[in-house]
């Protein structure tokens, strides 16, 4: 019995541990949850549980890009993102970046250094 409590307690001190020691910088994201046979320590044991799954992301703004030409071709930095029909709006880190897109023909059509600012959404408009 001893050793069943050792064993709890230090699986509880670990969690904890892994809950609390993560960086104040990095963002919890719910991923989704589980409904099903619960198979593990706790309420419930051999039965229906749920258990949400979360992972930590490091912190991150959100590029938005309005544009008539859904074709047109998305590049971050020079390195490819994909087209605006595809990426629309997608997350990047806090900084100063080279976004650029470009036509199916390889013609830039849009050229411009953005400042992403962490949690927020910096709008892109292309004009026609």
């Amino acid at each position: 019995m001893k050793r069943l409590t050792k064993l709890l307690i230090t699986v509880i001190a670990l969690t904890a541990l892994g809950v609390l020691a993560t960086p104040a910088s990095a963002a919890r994201v719910f991923v989704g949850g589980y409904w099903g046979p619960g198979w593990g320590w706790g309420p419930g044991w051999y039965g229906p549980g749920w258990g949400p799954y979360y992972y930590y992301s490091p912190p991150a703004g959100t590029v938005q890009i309005i544009s008539p030409d859904k074709s047109a071709t998305v590049y971050v930095d020079g390195a490819y993102v994909g087209t605006v029909a595809e990426r629309h709006k997608f997350s990047l880190r806090p900084g100063v970046h080279d976004l650029a897109l470009k036509a199916p023909s390889g013609q830039t059509i849009y050229s411009q250094r953005i400042e992403v600012l962490l949690g927020k959404t910096t709008k892109i408009h292309v004009p026609a």
